[in-house]
């Protein structure tokens, strides 16, 4: 009997049969644009492979001018059909069904041909869009068609038609976007025309037996947002023009409210999927910050929709189902929401990828084959790196022992678990325990390895990680000085304090410190009030009027920097302006251009720019170093004094800000070389 009986149970969308009710859905990875369609056939092979319900591709334009950048992939060609063949023929031989996304991006395109229903320039974009008449929209229409006829001739089981995140279609139906006074702005009866023609020419031009997605942003986000009765009245629309069934969108990407990242509390919007399904007549898809299985079986089973949409866990594992279907649900690598190698990776114009599973869509040129000689293999140091190296190594069929002074795995993973909002650290840990269980792998923790630990091995593996760097700054005695390490281990802190470093680990560390109590990321309703969201049936766009509603902050805090910019600067693409909007509203005071004169029992003495002018006392109770990291080569010193070969890898071998997704990547390339 299986433990995911809803989940597992097959449903059927416009005589297409699914297997299970999982949707992997869209996400623009790059792929298509290397042009290597042997590469884009695997990786959606894989995911058949494991199991996925249905797949959506990542958005494809329906035009030059509807691409999210120059260049974007599209069906232009015999030649681009014939590509694409290739990837729905690998699919249904693995036994899945796959929809090409038609995405047209609007003025949300990274180009200066963009389009969009009235001249408003997106807040994401330089380029100023041309505001289309009635042929252009005509155009749209047609090309948008034409996309979706091309796609079942490539053998597509149907399309998913691109209606939110603020894209083209979604930009006709708000005021934000639209200042039309013709037969397509104006009244919300005018406005909603173009996605529901566009649906009624898309079925037209597919045939009755094909799938037809229709996603639909049920909460914008943005001012002047949809109100829930327009949201209502489209879906209607949209279900009688044609569509199969309903995918969640949530939120436009200009929103200055999170929707995908770790910090936003697991199936924080499921809610609004539950209020649409008794509307309408058709399949209504739930979505974002669903990545276990247990989570997508509970909305179903409680009838919050009739799928769920899963897109970033499938990179981090292509046997999703699979594994939960065989009862090896604690074997799914976990999503973890960083978005470092996915979502921070497209929007750099690179291919995308996952921290936690390297291999994604690198299934062609990353390969873990069986090893020709099994080896006996060392590994020393169980964080990131060292535990992906033992893992895939052994998977290969090496003889692995995997070292570690601490008495637990997880290296420095174990303090990012103990963030507010980096909840599911405690999820990848867990994972990666249950990983180094398997057979060919043995653990000697709480034992701190020698040279003459390791000297009898074939291949000798250092993963030791870092230490805290020194920045040299004078400290009187008496003064209060802590590490990073000491703060996210539960050292007393006091009510002021000052955080030397405004790096990833110095953010983490404020956020620390300013939150006490449950944290947002465990308490939707919480989480919420926080971020000023509120329900679209009470105020229109989702937005509450009084705006974000933050808990005091813990404590006082300074985060500081010596670079002359804004701190933060260079975290995350995708994700460094929540952190900087968290801690402003905590009212962490941010600064650059410090300078570090003297720590004293009174607190810290700064200065500011090249001439040091200003100087300052901040007088709080401790200073916290997060001033970067050295590598920790003590053991790999000796092995090179010994003449003994081995590996560096991660922090061991590069220190800098405690980068998991590069020291996983390398230490799975080194794996698969060994």
């Amino acid at each position: 009997m299986t433990h995911y009986p809803h989940l597992l149970s097959p449903i059927t969308l416009s005589g297409v049969t699914l297997r299970n009710r999982s949707l992997m859905g869209s996400m623009h990875t790059g792929l298509e644009e290397t042009g290597d369609w042997g590469r884009v056939a695997a990786f959606y092979a894989a995911r058949a492979r494991g199991g996925a319900g249905l797949i959506v591709t990542g958005g494809m334009a329906p035009n030059r001018e509807g691409g999210v950048f120059p260049g974007a992939a599209g069906l232009f060609s015999a030649t681009d059909i014939a590509n694409h063949r290739r990837v729905t023929d690998a699919v249904h031989a693995e036994g899945g069904r796959i929809a090409m996304q038609i995405l047209h991006a609007g003025r949300y395109a990274y180009g200066k041909d963009c389009v969009a229903p009235s001249a408003i320039k997106s807040p994401i974009s330089p380029f100023p869009p041309r505001e289309l008449d009635e042929e252009g929209i005509g155009k749209q229409i047609s090309d948008i068609a034409t996309a979706a006829a091309r796609a079942i001739e490539a053998g597509y089981d149907g399309v998913e038609v691109m209606g939110s995140e603020g894209y083209f279609l979604n930009q006709f139906l708000v005021t934000h976007t639209n200042r039309r006074t013709d037969g397509w702005g104006g009244s919300y009866e005018n406005r909603m025309r173009l996605p529901v023609e566009v649906v009624r020419r898309v079925r037209a031009a597919m045939g009755p037996g094909a799938v037809l997605v229709y996603r639909i942003s049920l909460i914008d986000l943005v001012p002047d947002g949809s109100t829930w009765d327009e949201v209502v009245q489209l879906a209607r629309a949209v279900e009688a023009a044609g569509a199969s069934c309903l995918n969640t969108g949530i939120g436009w990407h200009e929103a200055r409210v999170p929707t995908i990242a770790t910090s936003v509390p697991r199936a924080a919007f499921a809610d609004l999927t539950a209020r649409l399904r008794p509307e309408v007549g058709i399949p209504v898809i739930t979505s974002n910050r669903i990545n276990a299985p247990e989570v997508a079986e509970r909305l179903l089973a409680e009838g919050a929709a009739d799928m769920v949409s899963m897109a970033r866990p499938w990179l981090a594992d292509a046997d999703f189902i699979a594994k939960a279907a065989n009862g090896r649900a604690r074997e799914i690598a976990p999503c973890i929401a960083c978005n470092q190698a996915c979502l921070d990776h497209t929007f750099s114009g690179k291919l995308t990828s996952c921290l936690v599973n390297p291999r994604a869509c690198h299934e062609t040129e990353l390969v873990y084959a069986p090893a020709e000689t099994p080896k006996r293999v060392a590994v020393v140091g169980a964080g990131p790196a060292g535990m992906m190296a033992a893992i895939v190594t052994a998977g290969r069929g090496h003889e692995v022992t995997l070292f570690d002074k601490a008495d637990r795995v997880g290296g420095q993973l174990n303090l990012a678990k103990q963030v507010p909002g980096k909840e599911e650290f405690h999820g990848l840990v867990d994972w990666f325990a249950t990983m180094l269980t398997a057979p060919r792998i043995t653990l000697r923790l709480g034992h701190e390895a020698t040279a003459d630990d390791v000297a009898g091995f074939d291949e000798v593996v250092i993963a030791t990680g870092v230490t805290p760097r020194d920045p040299g700054i004078p400290v009187e005695p008496g003064a209060k000085v802590l590490s990073y390490i000491d703060v996210l281990t539960g050292a007393p802190v006091g009510q002021r304090v000052a955080i030397i470093g405004a790096g990833g680990i110095g953010f983490d560390v404020a956020e620390t410190l300013v939150y006490e109590g449950v944290s947002p990321t465990l308490d939707p309703g919480l989480w919420r009030a926080e971020w000023g969201v509120s329900a679209p049936w009470q105020d229109r766009g989702g937005l509450a009027p009084e705006g974000p509603k933050p808990h005091p902050p813990a404590r006082e805090v300074y985060l500081l920097q010596r670079k002359a910019e804004k701190p933060g600067r260079g975290l995350g693409k995708t994700t460094g302006w929540i952190h900087r909007a968290s801690l402003a509203m905590k009212r962490v005071r941010m600064q650059g251009g410090v300078n570090y004169e003297r720590i004293t029992p009174e607190g810290l003495w700064i200065s500011h720019g090249p001439d040091r002018t200003q100087p300052e006392l901040l007088a709080v109770d401790a200073v916290v170093l997060c001033a970067g990291q050295e590598p920790e080569r003590r053991l790999s010193t000796e092995l090179d004094r010994r003449g003994i070969p081995h590996h560096r890898i991660g922090g061991a071998d590069v220190a800098a800000e405690l980068d998991a997704k590069r020291a996983i990547d390398q230490a799975a390339r080194l794996a698969a070389r060994l």
